[in-house]
């Protein structure tokens, strides 16, 4: 079985609701790490205080059979596509080794190929 790694870059505010979405798709389990965001636009300063935007950033390890149906219903989901996107972006990245995967969460993976065949 192929694993991907797929990252989502969104706001804090948003994380709930793009783990609820990725999981209602068949991902498992999520870590998460928080940073903040500093983009081309300049810092809003209020009261002489820089404002940042926390953000999360969200992997999933998935079969790659799996990972490409949550990659599109999360990005129809954010709503990606428009202009003035602030929900974040999505990735993938091509996992070629991989030890200490939870084997429960494995079979829930292989229930899900099998539901999609």
């Amino acid at each position: 079985m192929q694993f991907i790694i797929l990252g989502v870059i969104t706001p804090d505010a948003q994380e709930e609701n793009v783990i609820e979405i990725a999981k209602k798709t068949g991902a498992g389990s999520v870590t998460i790490l928080h940073g903040k965001n500093i983009g081309l636009e300049e810092k809003k300063v209020f009261f002489g205080l820089t404002l940042e935007e926390n953000v999360s950033v969200l992997l999933f390890i998935l079969p790659k059979k799996i990972s490409i149906s949550i990659f599109k219903t999360l990005k129809k989901e954010l709503n990606l596509d428009n202009k003035e996107n602030k929900n974040g972006i999505i990735f993938t990245l091509p996992l070629t080794h991989l030890a200490g995967l939870d084997i429960d969460e494995i079979e829930l993976f292989e229930e899900e190929i099998k539901n999609e065949l």
